[in-house]
C-alpha cells in the first residue's frame, strides 16, 4: 500500500490560467488544473537539471501511446517510507512572508465518499500537518469541514432544505467533529465550520456537539436563495452563513486516474494497460482534499492559496 500526497503549491504565484465554463465553474476546475500545472512544472524543472551534454534526459521515459516523453517519476516525485509526494515539495521555501498575526488562515477539508469514515481523524491530522508545514504556521483561524453525500440542491430553496435534512450520516459527522473540537481546545484551530447543513440537519447537529460551528457554508448555485428558516436559525445561534462554489465531489476516482495516468494530460506515474516501469499500479482510492488560503488582513490580499490531496494505492498482487 502506498499513500499518495498530491500538491498544487501556491497557485497565487504559480497557478495556471484556469479555463472556466460560464455558469458551471466550481473549485474542482481550479484544483485539477493547478495540479496538472504543478506536475508539468516539476517535470520540466527536474528534467532540465538532469539533462546530459547532448540535451537528452538520461532518465526520460516515453509511454506506448505516442505521448511526449517525461522524466522518470523518481526524478520529480519523492518517496518517504510508504508515502509518495507528487510532485516533490520544497519545504525549505515554505512559509509566510510576514508575521503570523498578519494573516487570516482558512482551511476547508473535503472528506471524499470513497474513503472509510473511521479514518477521518487520521485524515484531519495529516491534512493540518501538511498545511501548517507549507505555511510554517502553528495554527489556523478557521477550518470548515465538508462531508460526502450532502448537497443543497433543488427547484427552490424550500425543496433543497427539505432534501438536505435526510442527507449524510449524523453519527459519522459528529464523530469526526469530536477531533476538531479537541484541536480547537488545543488552540490549533480558532473557529470551526461546516458545509451544506440545512435547517433541520443543522438543528440536529447543534443538539449533539460540544462546540458549535461558527460558520455554515452552503452552495445555493443549484437552488435559489438561502431558506428563511436557515437564516433564522443561524441568526438565533449566531452562526455566520457563507456561500461557496466548491464541488461536492472534488476528486472523483476517474479524475484522479486521469491526473496520474499515461494520457496527454496525465503525470505518467500510474500504469495503464501494458505499461511497464510505472511507479503505481492497481486501484487508486481518493481519500481527502484540503484547500488552504492565507489572507493578509491589513492589505486585503491573498498571499498563499493551494491544495493538498491524499489517495491510497492498493498494489496489485
Amino acid at each position: 500500500m502506498t499513500r499518495i500526497i498530491l500538491s498544487t503549491g501556491n497557485i497565487i504565484l504559480d497557478g495556471p490560467s484556469i479555463m472556466r465554463k460560464p455558469g458551471t465553474y466550481r473549485s474542482n476546475f481550479e484544483f485539477t488544473n493547478s495540479l496538472r500545472s504543478n506536475f508539468e512544472a516539476a517535470q520540466q524543472d527536474y528534467a532540465a537539471a538532469l539533462q546530459n551534454g547532448n540535451g537528452d534526459d538520461p532518465q526520460a521515459q516515453t509511454n506506448g501511446n505516442g505521448y511526449s516523453s517525461r522524466p522518470a517519476a523518481d526524478v520529480w516525485t519523492e518517496r518517504e517510507n510508504s508515502t509518495l509526494y507528487v510532485p516533490r515539495v520544497h519545504w525549505a521555501s515554505a512559509g509566510l512572508q510576514e508575521d503570523r498575526a498578519q494573516y487570516e488562515i482558512t482551511v476547508k477539508m473535503f472528506f471524499l465518499p470513497t474513503a472509510p469514515p473511521e479514518k477521518r481523524a487520521d485524515y484531519i491530522k495529516e491534512a493540518l500537518r501538511l498545511v501548517m508545514k507549507e505555511l510554517d504556521a502553528g495554527d489556523v483561524d478557521l477550518l470548515i469541514v465538508s462531508f460526502p453525500g450532502i448537497s443543497f440542491e433543488g427547484d427552490c430553496e424550500w425543496e433543497a432544505d427539505r432534501k438536505n435534512a435526510a442527507m449524510g450520516n449524523d453519527e459519522e459527522e459528529i464523530a469526526a467533529w469530536g477531533l476538531l473540537e479537541t484541536l480547537h481546545e488545543q488552540g490549533r484551530i480558532g473557529r470551526l465550520g461546516i458545509a451544506e447543513f440545512g435547517t433541520e440537519k443543522l438543528r440536529r447537529f447543534l443538539g449533539k456537539v460540544k462546540i458549535r460551528p461558527a460558520v455554515d457554508q452552503i452552495n445555493i448555485k443549484n437552488c435559489c436563495n438561502v431558506p428563511p428558516p436557515l437564516k433564522m436559525l443561524a441568526k438565533d445561534e449566531r452562526i455566520e452563513l457563507l456561500t461557496h462554489h466548491d464541488s461536492i465531489d472534488i476528486l472523483p476516482s476517474d479524475t484522479l486516474r486521469d491526473l496520474l495516468g499515461q494520457g496527454p494530460q496525465g503525470a505518467g506515474i500510474l500504469a495503464d494497460g501494458e505499461m511497464n516501469g510505472s511507479v503505481l499500479k492497481g486501484e487508486i482510492i481518493p481519500e481527502w482534499v484540503v484547500k488552504y488560503t492565507a489572507f493578509v488582513k491589513d492589505r486585503g490580499v491573498i498571499e498563499n492559496k493551494g491544495y493538498f490531496a491524499s489517495a491510497e494505492s492498493v498494489d496489485e498482487a
